[in-house]
């Protein structure tokens, strides 16, 4: 990971969440050969814990220029009780969290009367 190809490292990105693609206004241009060209996701592994339900998707984001690693990209999912959670780690793409109910009333949104 090169923490000088990006303006921001790991920047807050709230409830955002990507299994794919890159966060290209993060992207300070490639440190090693100065491109700004856009960049390739290479290495894109999807796992599943067959026990739990998780599912994990990783990959790395590559200058197209050079194949310099610019960042490795982590974006999980699983359901925890009543809710679909999903998580994302990136250098360049930054870090998301988000969490909603498999419920068709979100019970956090419900009147307490």
């Amino acid at each position: 990971m090169c923490k000088d190809c990006v303006k921001h490292e790991y920047p807050e990105r709230d409830s955002t969440c990507l299994d794919s693609g890159s966060y290209l206004l993060n992207f300070a241009g490639c440190a090693k050969c100065n491109g700004l060209d856009v960049m390739k996701v290479v290495n894109r592994i999807s796992q599943e814990d067959e026990s739990t339900g998780e599912e994990t998707v990783t990959y790395q984001h590559m200058c197209q220029t050079c194949q310099h690693i610019i960042a490795n990209h982590e974006y999980t999912f699983k359901i925890e009780d009543e809710f679909q959670v999903y998580e994302m780690y990136c250098l360049l793409c930054g870090r998301g969290e988000d969490t909603r109910s498999i419920m068709p009333q979100d019970p956090r949104s419900q009147p307490f009367f």
